[in-house]
């Protein structure tokens, strides 16, 4: 039998890289270690104040619901941090399991959130460099970290506070962060001084799913919608708090210049399991033919049109499309942080948005859930739109082989009257702006080319 086209590019693909592993060990010995550098940098500086320190992370265990509290107090200290970390959607250091990847602790003590928080997270148990955190419960850990506070006589810092005014996220593993970017940038002008401005009522809270880091580099744009032009300043939006002046900036911007280069350096995980390469192959050919516009080509010769889809083609929720106006747009894009309408040149959609960019889709087996609010579990449910459920709720670690993505249990709507930390392991797509609607463009195939084109995006 004559090998199908995938397996023969997965076995030129094996051979080539067997081939130049010799050839470039050098080199590649010495890129390993300058990523490795800017990975550190995330891992070890505070670009942020602490949010509370390693007394009020041991006493954390003391706020919660029984059984959870009585098993809590019955283990050791050890334990409960890992009790601690799985209840929060943190990850243990490699080096040190008392230490989390999201978080860089201080030689005091001191706990302080960083870019990780959202983007290092773990799929199926592995752990997975600029994988989107989709277990962190950065609400119940707030609301807890502050009845410790209290407890202890510990002032509040800034996420304490700002919490008592923005949500922070609904859902563990999404978060308000189009909404933190809002109120951040209020209280600066164009050059990041800090302007005395009262805060606003007016603002669309709603959840966001974080993108997958090995994107970034095959994108212009970054944002659901496109809309900011990619670069090194960009990513240092979310370090506007108060202690942060313009001199601030000036002085992380080279070592923000070194993490972006180690974010464009990440490549995307590959499926762990097998992959029927004969249907992936008719898989590939139907997503050609009908997904290929929006979301590219894959392989050596690929290409990512970074394509705009408006909002009536794609259906789905508009909420984040609708909190944003053009104005605040604007006034990030001539910012700083955009080098004042300078990056803007490199965006291949220069208009305003009309809808959202259909992103790449490397790695997309990794990436559950889906859909810019993260309200698709699944890829299956992706490609079947009228089975999608109105409310699931995640396992911590559990992978759903068959239907790629997330193990869930479903149900009509969550169960009445949940404690708050128990009612955001639920996703109700009910609620504003978590809609599971749209993108129906799968009505288009039948059974055997969904089921193809499934196994085909296990290859990407």
């Amino acid at each position: 039998m004559r090998p199908s086209n995938l397996a023969v590019r997965m076995r030129i693909a094996a051979t080539a890289a067997a081939l130049g592993a010799t050839l470039l060990a050098g080199v590649a010995a010495h890129a390993a270690e300058a990523t490795t550098a800017c990975l550190e940098l995330l891992l070890t500086r505070n670009y942020l104040p602490p949010d509370f320190d390693q007394e009020v992370f041991d006493a954390l265990w003391t706020t919660w619901p029984e059984p959870l509290r009585s098993r809590a107090e019955g283990a050791t200290p050890e334990q409960r941090r890992r009790l601690a970390m799985e209840r929060y959607g943190l990850d243990p250091h490699p080096d040190d399991p008392s230490r989390s990847l999201q978080y860089v602790r201080g030689a005091d003590g001191s706990w302080t959130m960083s870019c990780l928080a959202c983007h290092q997270g773990q799929v199926a148990g592995r752990v997975i460099p600029g994988l989107p955190n989709s277990n962190y419960a950065l609400e119940t850990l707030t609301e807890e970290v502050r009845l410790v506070k209290v407890k202890q006589r510990k002032p509040f810092g800034h996420m304490d506070m700002g919490s008592l005014l923005l949500p922070l996220g609904t859902t563990n593993g999404t978060t308000n962060a189009v909404i933190f970017g809002v109120a951040l940038m209020r209280h600066r002008d164009a050059e990041l001084n800090i302007i005395q401005r009262p805060p606003r009522f007016d603002l669309v809270h709603h959840d966001m799913d974080a993108p997958a880091w090995w994107h970034y580099r095959r994108r212009t744009g970054i944002y659901a919608d496109g809309f900011a032009p990619k670069g090194h300043r960009m990513l240092m939006q979310f370090l506007l708090v108060k202690e942060n002046g313009p001199e601030r900036f000036a002085e992380w911007e080279d070592e923000f210049g070194r993490i972006e280069q180690w974010i464009e350096s990440l490549e995307p995980p590959r499926w762990p399991w097998a992959i029927d390469a004969a249907l992936a192959e008719r898989g590939r050919e139907v997503f050609a033919n009908h997904c290929a516009s929006c979301h590219g080509t894959y392989g050596p010769d690929g290409n990512y049109p970074e394509r705009m889809v408006a909002l009536d083609e794609i259906g789905t929720d508009r909420v984040r499309f609708d909190s944003l106006t053009l104005k605040e747009r604007g006034d990030l894009n001539e910012s700083w942080f955009g080098n004042h309408g300078r990056d803007i040149a490199s965006l291949r959609n220069r208009e305003p948005p009309t809808g959202y960019v259909a992103p790449p889709l490397d790695g997309v087996w990794a990436t559950a859930p889906y859909f810019h609010n993260g309200s698709v579990p699944t890829l299956w449910h992706v490609l079947h739109p009228d089975e999608r459920p109105s409310a699931w709720q995640r396992t911590r670690s559990g992978y759903d082989q068959a239907k790629v993505g997330l193990e869930i249990k479903t149900a009509a709507a969550p169960p009445a009257k949940l404690p708050s930390a128990e009612r955001r392991t639920w996703f109700d797509t009910s609620k504003p702006g978590k809609s599971a609607a749209g993108h129906d463009f799968p009505d288009a195939l039948d059974e055997a080319e969904k089921a193809a084109v499934l196994e085909y995006l296990k290859s990407l």
